[in-house]
């Protein structure tokens, strides 16, 4: 069996679609598929079970998904060690973080990384906390980083830096003159809140269960997948306000777009952890890990 065979499957069962993994690999999709069956007569197996347009891996297909994965684990591995003999770091990287992470943390890190070493091609997956962790789980990802609140057991977590989730609405906003609005009056006011899914919806949700009050009981205008779009709201809808964090609010508040306003008895603390699952990292997984928390202790 050829490597690339092994890796158009792999492809293919990773997005479980054959037009994906002919644009990814940038071949064919009838190439594709003469793979995969080539690939099947060799085993005498079905690795694929077929519904319309619609394939699922099989029990077959599954097992050498697995050992797939555990291949191409070896190969970055492999590469990695031997171009450490020249002191050259070199091999692919597939990062993973939750969407304000993405945005505006790790942009400064990986360009830096970059700079570095120059010779590894580093891809970011950004999604929300629980689709990351779901990358991660099944390797699609090699390292994440993430802001959610719960821990997943089958995941080893170390934190990256802490971060403070805020409440803010638009400059012009009759609040925003106020500063501050007791803790009981908070459901009262339209809320722009992050989608399910979100990390900081769940530790939003968290610390104001904590705090006696309940989700049913918020007065929710709307909820956007990405911080960009629920601050472009607030500046559109000065009587709404949203929790969102610190590090996605910065240069508005600096130029008086949007301010904070302070919840009295409500304080929104969390940590930015990078997960890896248990079991250890890959060569170029433990390098960029032990280089972002150089460089997130070098900034703070």
């Amino acid at each position: 069996m050829s490597d690339f065979r092994l890796k158009v499957f792999h492809t293919v069962a990773l997005r479980l679609s054959f037009t994906r993994a002919a644009e990814e690999l940038f071949i064919t999709q009838p190439a594709v598929t003469k793979h995969i069956h080539e690939l099947e007569n060799e085993y005498h197996l079905k690795l694929f079970e077929r519904s319309g347009s619609r394939i699922t891996l099989s029990e077959a297909g599954k097992k050498l998904f697995s050992y797939s994965k555990q291949v191409f684990e070896l190969y970055r591995s492999m590469e990695y060690d031997m171009h450490a003999f020249r002191e050259v770091h070199r091999g692919r990287l597939c990062l993973g973080a939750s969407t304000t992470l993405a945005q505006y943390v790790l942009p400064p890190m990986l360009a830096q990384f970059h700079t570095t070493f120059k010779e590894i091609k580093t891809s970011l997956l950004t999604d929300n906390t629980i689709n990351i962790e779901s990358s991660l789980d099944s390797n699609e990802i090699d390292l994440a980083i993430i802001e959610g609140k719960t821990r997943n057991t089958a995941f080893k977590y170390t934190e990256l830096t802490k971060d403070e989730i805020v409440l803010v609405c638009a400059a012009n906003s009759p609040y925003a003159r106020k500063g501050s609005i007791k803790l009981n009056a908070l459901n009262q006011l339209p809320l722009v809140l992050r989608e399910p899914g979100s990390g900081t919806l769940e530790f939003v949700l968290y610390e104001l269960k904590a705090a006696g009050i309940k989700l049913s009981e918020l007065n929710i205008e709307i909820q956007m997948n990405s911080p960009e779009s629920i601050k472009s709201y607030l500046l559109n809808a000065p009587g709404c306000m949203a929790f969102l964090s610190i590090h996605t609010v910065s240069k508005e508040i600096a130029r008086n777009e949007l301010c904070i306003i302070d919840v009295k008895g409500l304080s929104i603390e969390r940590e930015f952890n990078i997960i890896q699952p248990h079991g250890g990292l890959s060569a170029l997984a433990e390098l960029f890990m032990k280089f972002a928390l150089k460089h997130i202790s070098s900034i703070t």
